[in-house]
């Protein structure tokens, strides 16, 4: 026995020194044939990791953040978070009821559906179509034109998804695509797909303009607005019909001018530096009158929306990335500047209004407040009550809680590098955040916290206890996220603990022999 107990003992130790150094092994590859495998030589701000059980610090007793679990495809290693569906995760949203969230991943082209009591996959809409099927497609509007792929509309393409919105009560949730697949340098007609939220379907879809990023549903339910950041004009679809083959298109609006768009066919060129005005926060006012739209490269615009005009620009509100009406004022995020900007809806239409009866397309909005956030400030999200914002800041690497009454930051936690997309649930108890990644660095992860404030009493959160990746992901990745050293390490602490056992019952029985 004396000579049994120190062998079993240093196999422990050896196991822990194995765990040691496979944990400074680099992560195992995952599926990135899509991805660029050079790294890039430009400089980005430090890779950071989140991990579940974070917790923020809050300041005078406001609010408190709690990681509760986490989903990413950057370390085959960790089987606990690892989801090969997250795939340059670029968005999030909740279901109406708040039952179910979910995950645009732009690189993967496809949604992912998850249950947010359960957390486990739900399903995943995969966007690739081998042609135009013509039961599916909404009719050509003759709007957009396929310039640089003739023929393109007929062409098979996968669909990069990027931002997303709800209509008809949470039914469908409409997502536009980045690009089409084909069209290197989004520069000829993409798509959105409807899809069933019940069912995963995709039962409709509608050519879009180039590179539409921002869509948005009026608070009627009967008109949805695609902002396409490649040619500063913005989109409209008729949804008024209870028949979704009625739906269509009406004419789009251009913000500024039209940008004629020729782009090689052959050399991807910077979209973001040859996109006019940028443009990305898209939101109605709640009576529908007017569609606000800003652009990251320009000013906040205004389009009179039944009269399908563009009416102008605020002089004072410039490169705002998100835009959001709660409760009466108006919140966007300021990405260069790293602020976030608030001000009343009425002096907003108070300053059109003006505006339009001096017969000027330019209007200064009063008392605009701004705060100072975390560097590239992207999607915000107000609390369903109004009292707080949500910021997630790309550079930063965190997101940033501020009290919208007193605009100050009471409370930030660490996400993975680079957030860009963050939605609240119904109840405003959950938050989701999306890290994309930057220049094939970091990204490729999506946090789940739970938000505890003092003034909406509930249980201490728990943390993720059960692994539901296994059952979503394919049955091959288990062998690979898990051989090398991490399976000597758990097949030696296996051992470990097998001969413990064998050896208390042996000394038990010896001991009632005597």
């Amino acid at each position: 026995m004396k000579l049994i107990i120190p062998t079993i003992v240093s196999i422990f130790v050896s196991a822990s020194a194995l765990q040691l150094s496979a944990d400074t092994i680099p992560a195992l590859s995952v599926d990135t044939s899509k991805r660029v495998a050079a790294p890039t030589k430009k400089a980005v701000p430090p890779v950071v990791h989140s991990a579940v059980g974070d917790t923020s610090v809050g300041v005078d007793g406001h609010i408190r953040l709690y990681n509760i679990c986490k989903r990413q495809q950057y370390s085959g290693a960790d089987r606990s978070t690892f989801d090969r569906d997250i795939f340059s995760p670029k968005s999030a949203s909740f279901s109406a009821d708040g039952a179910t969230f979910f995950i645009n991943s732009l690189e993967g082209c496809r949604t992912v559906a998850y249950d947010a009591s359960t957390l486990e996959k739900k399903y995943v809409v995969n966007y690739n179509f081998a042609g135009r099927d013509s039961a599916l497609w909404a009719p050509m509007s003759g709007y957009y034109q396929f310039k640089h792929y003739p023929g393109g509309e007929s062409r098979a393409f996968g669909g990069k998804p990027v931002e997303m919105a709800m209509s008809h009560g949470g039914r469908y949730l409409w997502v536009p695509f980045y690009r089409r697949t084909f069209d290197l340098n989004a520069q000829d007609p993409s798509a959105i797909a409807v899809v069933d939220v019940q069912t995963g379907d995709i039962v409709r879809m509608f050519e879009t303009g180039p590179l539409p990023k921002m869509v948005a549903v009026n608070d009627a339910g009967t008109l949805v607005a695609v902002t396409h950041w490649g040619d500063n004009t913005v989109g409209f679809i008729d949804i008024s019909s209870d028949n979704m083959n009625r739906w269509h298109h009406r004419k789009p609006v251009t913000v500024g001018h039209k940008l004629d768009l020729d782009f090689p066919l052959d050399k991807a060129v910077n979209r973001d530096a040859k996109s006019g005005y940028l443009l990305r926060g898209t939101v109605f006012t709640p009576d529908g009158r007017y569609l606000l739209v800003s652009g990251m490269g320009g000013p906040l615009a205004v389009i009179d929306v039944d009269n399908e005009h563009h009416v102008g620009m605020a002089d004072n509100l410039y490169s705002i990335r998100h835009l959001v009406i709660d409760h009466g004022t108006v919140y966007g995020s300021c990405n260069v500047a790293g602020t976030m900007v608030s001000f009343s809806l009425d002096s907003l239409t108070s300053a059109v209004n003006r505006a339009r009866a001096a017969g000027s397309r330019s209007f200064h909005v009063r008392g605009v407040r701004t705060v100072k956030v975390g560097g590239g400030a992207r999607t915000l999200e107000v609390s369903p009550d109004g009292r707080y914002s949500f910021v997630a800041c790309n550079s930063a690497s965190k997101v940033y809680v501020v009290d919208n009454p007193t605009m100050k930051v009471v409370d930030t936690i660490r996400v993975d590098s680079y957030p860009v997309g963050l939605a609240l649930a119904p109840d405003g108890r959950t938050m989701v955040v999306t890290s994309q990644g930057r220049d094939h660095n970091g990204g490729n992860a999506v946090n789940v916290f739970r938000i505890a404030r003092p003034d909406l009493p509930e249980p201490a959160p728990t943390l993720e206890t059960t692994d539901s990746v296994d059952a979503a992901t394919p049955a091959a990745d288990p062998a690979t996220v898990d051989d090398g050293p991490n399976l000597l390490v758990n097949s030696v602490k296996a051992l470990g603990i097998g001969a413990v056992i064998a050896l208390v019952v042996i000394f038990i029985r010896r001991r009632r022999r005597k």
